[in-house]
């Protein structure tokens, strides 16, 4: 029987310690919390590692602090489009959505696509025409609707920034906090499976049907029974660029890398070298977790049946 472990991340960035009131940690804090218990909670009965990361990332989902599910940021066009993808390493199996509407929880509609359409990676209406058909619930936009993140978006809608660039110096002041804004889980169950989830309302203000790495498998998610289990959060194009999921299990199976080695190597080698900022959660199959980022924060924690556990904000 393995070590069984489950991870979650809710995002990373220029998360500062002096921009938070005590109040705001907290609630983070206690959140992260209720993730990690709802999967561990699933590990613990013997349940599978597909099923701790969904059940840790719904939870994420359902909480509006999260730039995901409820509280997803809006698009260019005032609307919320969710990305949602995870993976099963032992079947080598997995499912992902792409600019999805109304969907309450994008991560079990991802699962249905990995479980009941012969399909991995649907998009749009077609998506929502499959969740209607397998029965995953479907929220009103006022469901979605957060003023913190309207406000945000209401500040920049008429221009062409995204707000996690900061390209433009005049918005410095505006956008402080650079944020990425994903959730992801990864587990390893008692049987050595291990398991990926990771769900986004993507960039604030974004246009064109922009998807960033977060569904895309082998870029912002990906697991593998032979190595690792891993959820990222950052810029998603240079994620994708990077194939930077994929590579840490490349690194751990034909470089014989520990988790952690390669997490830090692609985190910070790999991305840094891309200009590439942000983060990932991983963890091996026998229940080794890792969590780098090169920002100054990442929402992030674990819990292991050795009794291991952590909840952390900051560097």
């Amino acid at each position: 029987m393995s070590v069984f472990t489950i991870a979650i991340h809710g995002g990373a960035g220029t998360i500062l310690k002096k921009d938070m009131s005590a109040e705001r940690e907290q609630e983070y804090l206690e959140s992260m919390g209720d993730a990690l218990d709802a999967g561990y909670a699933v590990l613990e009965k013997g349940g599978t590692a597909t099923n701790a990361v969904k059940a840790a990332c719904i939870v994420l989902e359902d909480n509006i602090l999260f730039n995901a599910g409820r509280g997803s940021v809006f698009s260019k066009s005032g609307e919320h489009e969710m990305d949602a993808a995870i993976m099963d390493g032992g079947l080598m199996n997995a499912g992902s959505v792409a600019g999805v509407r109304n969907v309450r929880n994008p991560i079990a509609l991802a699962t249905e696509v990995m479980l009941n359409s012969n399909h991995v990676f649907l998009s749009g209406k077609g998506a929502t025409d499959f969740a209607l058909m397998q029965g995953i619930k479907l929220e009103p936009d006022e469901y979605f609707f957060s003023q913190f993140r309207y406000d945000q978006w209401k500040e920049i809608r008429d221009s062409d920034i995204y707000a996690l660039e900061q390209t433009d110096p005049h918005m410095e002041n505006l956008i402080k906090d650079k944020k990425f804004g994903t959730v992801g889980a990864v587990a390893c169950d008692e049987n050595g499976n291990v398991a990926a989830a990771t769900s986004t309302g993507g960039m604030t203000n974004k246009k064109y049907g922009r998807i960033g790495d977060s569904p895309i498998i082998g870029a912002g998610n990906y697991a593998n029974n032979k190595t690792c289990a891993v959820s990222c959060t950052g810029h998603g194009e240079l994620f994708m660029l990077a194939v930077a999921a994929y590579d840490v299990s490349c690194l751990m199976e034909y470089k014989g890398y520990s988790i952690q080695q390669a997490i830090d190597h692609v985190v910070n080698e790999k991305l840094v070298q891309m200009k590439g900022q942000g983060g990932m959660i991983g963890v091996d199959a026998m229940g080794n977790p890792a969590m780098v980022f090169n920002t100054p924060g990442m929402y992030r924690g674990y819990k292991t049946s050795e009794g291991r556990n952590e909840i952390s904000i900051y560097q």
